[in-house]
Formats: C-alpha cells, structure tokens, sequence
C-alpha cells in the first residue's frame, strides 16, 4: 500500500546574501535530506535580496547557482531569468509567499535599518522569522517579541549571540528552573584577539588591529568591535530573555579597547592578570569596559 505521507515545503525568503547569507545558504544545500529525514521538512529559498536587488522563483532557487551568481557577478540580481534588480527585500517581505523570512541584513545600530523594516514586516504578514541580526535585537527587542506573540508567529534570533554556541537556548531551557541573577562575559572575538596580540606579542594597538585586519578577524571599519558596540548589543539580548529586563542600547554604559595601552597590558601581567572586554548584567547594571581578569580564571581565555 502506498503511503500518502508528504514532506512539508517550508518556503524560505532570505534577507541579506554576505557571508552569513551564503553560508545559511550552503548550509541548506548540504543538509537538505538530513532535514527531510529528521524533521519531515523539505526547505526551499524562493527570495532572496541583496544589495543589489533579488532573485525570485517561487518553485525553489538552486543555492548552488546562488552562490555562483553572487560570486561572479557581486549581487543574486544577476541570477538568470529570476533575478529582480532594484527590488528590495521589505517588498519581497510583503509580496511574497513563505512561512519563513531569515533575517541576516548587516547591523545597524543607528536605527536598526533595514532589517528592523524586514523583520516587523513579516511578522505583521504571519511569517515566522529567525534572524542573526543584532541591531534590530537590541534596539527593539520587547516590541518584537511583543509584534511576534500578537500575530501568533516565531521570532528566533540566537544567532545574535554567540553564533553557533546555543547561550540563550541552554537558559531558556536547560537552566528554566534557576534563578540568574547576574551575567558576565566576553562577548566579543576581535577585541579578545586584538588583547591577546597585545599580550603575548607585545603589539600594540593598532599594530594587533592591523593584523586582525588582515587575518579577516576585523572589519575594515571596526568601531562596532573596538568601541564595545558589539558586546553591548548582544548584553542587551541577554539581559532581556535571560534576566527578563526590559532594557535597551541606550541603558548600556559603554568603554571600548581603543585606549588600551602596552602600559596598561604589562602592569595587569605584573598583576597576574590580563586585561579583558567584559560585558556584565544584573538587575541593576548593564556595561561592557576592560576589566583585569586573573590568569587561570575561565574568562582568561586566548583568542
């Protein structure tokens, strides 16, 4: 007797086509019978934007092709007989049809622009949303869980926060029955590494900048690092679902690396210490500065 049993078509729209896009992308290509076996889900891109416009094909885009596009000609509007150049990723939002809009639109924390666009838009139109994107998060964060409970949809965006490490999972879940009453961490890699150089290669500055720079550790523009902005960001996340504070950028008090000196790193080795960009979380405080950190101590960590 045959089965009647078919796979689920989860219609994926994808915002943003850099390297986290791509890589989701990749991603999607190679474990696409892992998903369709373990979760009954056959997921299909049919959208998705770039700077420089879209491609669209409502019966599934190759992502392979996708990514082929992109690399030779720098934008999926290039994608041959679907690509859509100029059009923008707020009207794929609302024009069309998918259960899910992967939200990974570069970080604006200025105003959250456009991925807070993109992700109140779909979740006004019922589509469920993961997102990577910290700016939106961090700027919105209580009116976006409230919009995604409103229209009965998902909102998922622990890519914000550790990447591939599952934080905010394991303390919404493994930890549900403790009470956490502070948070305190090192949020952020390219300053660790730009301290660590300083450290152990007696680097300074903008010599251990440079170099992460150069290793593709750091942006051309690394203020967002550098300045602690990151790490705030991502604080405010963790503030918000783990120690359920209503609090946003603006509550953060903020001091970046720029002014770390090799003074300043060989006094904290005479300490027994180095020095570290911690971000810290209670129900009172919300600031991310260079503290001295004991050697041995588990946020005394090389990166």
């Amino acid at each position: 007797m045959r089965s009647s049993w078919r796979p689920s078509v989860l219609r994926i729209i994808l915002l943003g086509f850099g390297t986290v896009g791509q890589s989701f992308a990749k991603l999607i290509s190679e474990a696409g019978l892992e998903l369709l076996g373990g979760h009954g889900v056959r997921p299909r891109i049919v959208a998705v934007a770039d700077k420089g416009g879209a491609a669209v094909n409502l019966r599934g885009l190759d992502p392979k092709r996708l990514l082929q596009v992109k690399h030779e000609t720098g934008t999926v509007a290039a994608y041959p007989d679907h690509g859509r150049p100029g059009t923008s990723g707020l009207k794929l939002v609302e024009e069309i049809p998918g259960e899910v809009v992967v939200e990974v639109t570069p970080t604006n924390i200025r105003d959250g622009e456009p991925g807070l666009s993109h992700i109140m838009a779909a979740l006004k139109a019922g589509k469920h949303v993961v997102t990577a994107n910290k700016g939106p998060m961090a700027l919105a964060f209580q009116a976006l869980i409230e919009l995604a409970e409103h229209n009965g949809v998902i909102l998922r965006f622990s890519g914000c926060v550790g990447g591939g490490t599952p934080v905010l999972d394991f303390a919404g879940k493994c930890l549900i029955g403790d009470k956490i009453t502070s948070i305190r961490g090192v949020l952020n890699g390219t300053t660790n590494y730009i301290l660590t150089r300083m450290t152990e290669a007696e680097l300074s500055f903008d010599e251990a900048l440079k170099e992460a720079q150069a290793r593709g550790y750091a942006e051309t523009d690394p203020s967002m690092d550098v300045d602690g902005w990151d790490s705030a960001c991502k604080l405010v996340v963790l503030a918000n679902w783990v120690l359920k504070r209503r609090v946003g950028l603006e509550d953060v008090k903020v001091k970046g690396i720029r002014d770390v000196t090799i003074e300043n790193i060989k006094e904290a080795l005479k300490e027994k210490a180095h020095i570290k960009l911690i971000a810290y979380a209670d129900q009172e405080t919300l600031k991310v500065s260079p503290e001295l950190i004991p050697l041995g101590h588990p946020l005394c960590v090389s990166g």
